[in-house]
């Protein structure tokens, strides 16, 4: 999906989150991932039937920020960095003050995940770390359709143990993309997530409108195995984000849509708009739903378990 936005000299085309071709490639290309991902759905979906609907304790993820730079500008500081890890914080665990702006009749639905994350303190050797790693590189612009920036050899940097980390790598992106992620069940090797670096934090080089971090916030959600909310069918009526509390749309919506917006026949309310897998702008999204929130604590109980360390689902 894309946006057209204009802006000063011209327009632009974002199109916001390559998560879904990177999903579709690794199903066409990738031995065994189709297998994975069954899989990992047919678990996640007895998880939530049974009732089991959220983490007993809080899980802790340790993050390496991979700043891949270019140009000076996109070497991102330290506080942009922690800038994002706080904005993550506050959207995992329903402390972002802006989810109040949630219309009356989802306020009930609206949950916290029980996550948080926290940069690294010990790399992969036990050695201390800062949790953030710095490559220079003669790329100007990275391409979700090659992972190249995922990998030393092609001018990124190598992740971190998957089963151990979760890798960001910040980097200027091509052809308009915000981020994307791989979701749970693909190649270690390639296990993370991506952003734009001007997309992403709230300091430093973030632009509006998307300099509120929610552009992580939409790709972590992913990487926990949460899907767009209008089920990635185009502009349909026939996607399912595989989560019962979330109301069926019609594509994503964009800027700042006032409510209700009304699609596929889901009236009066119309589209959860304000939800962190829909594509708005970042003043715009602030929520997650309890189905959502089950989902995540699915895959932290089942493919990303090692993460999640000492923690259970409960009902």
């Amino acid at each position: 999906m894309t946006e057209v936005r204009a802006v000063a000299g011209g327009a632009v085309v974002r199109s916001r989150c390559a998560t879904m071709p990177v999903h579709r490639r690794l199903l066409d290309t990738r031995e065994g991932y189709a297998t994975a991902a069954a899989e990992i759905e047919n678990f996640t979906f007895h998880e939530c039937r049974r009732g089991r609907s959220r983490l007993d304790q809080v899980v802790r993820i340790p993050v390496v920020a991979h700043v891949v730079w270019h140009d000076e500008a996109q070497n991102v500081d330290d506080e942009q960095v922690r800038s994002q890890l706080d904005v993550l914080n506050a959207d995992f665990r329903q402390r972002n003050e802006d989810w109040t702006g949630v219309p009356e009749v989802w306020r009930s639905v609206v949950a916290d995940a029980r996550v948080e994350f926290f940069l690294a303190e010990t790399d992969p050797t036990g050695a201390p770390t800062t949790g953030i790693t710095r490559t220079r590189t003669e790329v100007t612009g990275f391409a979700p359709e090659d992972d190249a920036v995922k990998s030393a050899g092609s001018g990124g940097v190598d992740p971190w143990p998957a089963e151990r980390y979760l890798n960001m790598w910040i980097c200027q992106l091509s052809g308009g993309v915000l981020g994307y992620a791989q979701f749970p069940g693909g190649p270690a090797e390639t296990d993370g997530v991506v952003l734009l670096h001007s997309a992403f934090g709230t300091t430093g080089t973030a632009v509006a409108p998307f300099d509120r971090g929610r552009t992580c916030t939409h790709e972590v959600g992913h990487w926990l195995n949460l899907r767009h909310i209008w089920g990635d069918d185009g502009d349909g009526c026939g996607g399912d984000d595989f989560v019962s509390d979330t109301p069926n749309q019609a594509g994503p919506n964009y800027g700042r849509p006032s409510f209700p917006r009304v699609t596929c026949d889901n009236g009066p309310d119309g589209d959860m708009f304000m939800n962190f897998m829909d594509y708005t702008d970042d003043d715009s999204m602030v929520m997650f739903t309890a189905g959502q929130v089950a989902r995540m604590a699915a895959t932290l109980a089942g493919p990303r378990a090692a993460l999640a360390a000492g923690a259970t689902l409960t009902g």
